[in-house]
């Protein structure tokens, strides 16, 4: 008799091939050159935690989340952004990106952050309070840096069924934030604790909107080209609220009962994570593993480096 796992290896490969299609990888080639370890090579923290897809997509949604509280990080969205006609293509050129900067080949890579960089250049404005921003601003990009940093971290600690080692939170922020400094991102952090002093600094500069509430209602109205669109989006979306930190909850005047859908989501996802990691053996990551004369299922393992607690 098959497994529930089995049962639902085929449905959530197809949910997540017609939600995020091979496709949007572009022209980014995961296979050549070999023994390319690109920015973070396969013994990295990184490569873990981005390889955790549940985690992933529910962090990711709970960045988006935070990241309408800063409104000149807003600004650039409402302004020159589709969201408003196009949020699911936000959504996946996203996850390209973040895609493509773990598991690429470097040059590839590289190019993948400079495209970025020259796009950047264009995104320019003022605030509702009349305060400019820039896309390629320094403050603003470690803002948008670390708000996704924290949530794919907190996403694979809450859905990849997986024991992090101590250090390895650590690591992980030490190393992503070479995507961020490449980006122009100054001052980022590289620990735990300097991820916790950050949001106590920045939280004076924050606030719950107008616009934070149309970009949300938004996002609580997508349809994924998935069946069970309205069930899968509430899923992933309340499992990512469960993933915001406590103020962020009260910033964004979260009640008691929007608390416990979260929760109650966040369990559901935590009990399907492991069929999706079933579903889903054949991705960039797998391939970037391959690349490197890996087995993919390293990944599910930690590597304490000599030297680290």
């Amino acid at each position: 008799m098959p497994s529930p796992i089995d049962v639902l290896r085929q449905p959530i490969r197809h949910w997540v091939l017609r939600a995020f299609p091979r496709a949007d990888t572009g022209s980014l080639d995961y296979d050549h050159p070999h023994g390319d370890p690109g920015l973070f090579g396969p013994d990295s923290a990184t490569w873990r935690v981005h390889s955790d897809f549940p985690g992933m997509l529910a962090g990711g949604l709970a960045a988006l989340t935070l990241q309408t509280l800063h409104p000149l990080a807003l600004a650039g969205v409402w302004d020159h952004s589709n969201f408003r006609d196009d949020l699911i293509g936000r959504l996946r050129r996203t996850t390209a990106f973040v895609g493509g900067t773990t598991y690429a080949p470097r040059a590839q890579t590289e190019a993948l952050i400079e495209h970025v960089r020259m796009i950047h250049g264009h995104i320019t404005g003022h605030g509702e309070d009349g305060r400019p921003y820039s896309a390629n601003d320094p403050d603003l990009l470690t803002w948008v840096h670390v708000s996704e940093a924290y949530c794919f971290l907190q996403g694979y600690r809450s859905y990849s069924h997986i024991a992090m080692p101590p250090g390895a939170a650590d690591r992980y922020y030490d190393e992503v934030r070479q995507i961020a400094e490449a980006l122009g991102a100054r001052d980022v952090p590289a620990s735990e604790r300097d991820v916790a002093a950050y949001f106590r600094r920045i939280q004076p500069e924050l606030a719950y909107t107008e616009r934070s509430r149309v970009v949300l209602g938004l996002l609580g109205q997508v349809r994924l080209p998935v069946p069970a669109a309205g069930l899968s989006r509430d899923l992933f979306l309340l499992a990512g609220s469960a993933l915001l930190p406590d103020w962020a909850i009260t910033l964004l005047e979260r009640t008691p009962r929007q608390q416990r859908q979260a929760r109650v989501a966040a369990r559901a996802l935590w009990l399907m994570a492991p069929a999706f990691r079933a579903a889903l053996r054949d991705g960039i990551a797998s391939r970037a593993c391959r690349r490197m004369d890996m087995p993919p299922e390293q990944l599910h393992r930690w590597n304490v480096p000599a030297g680290r607690d």
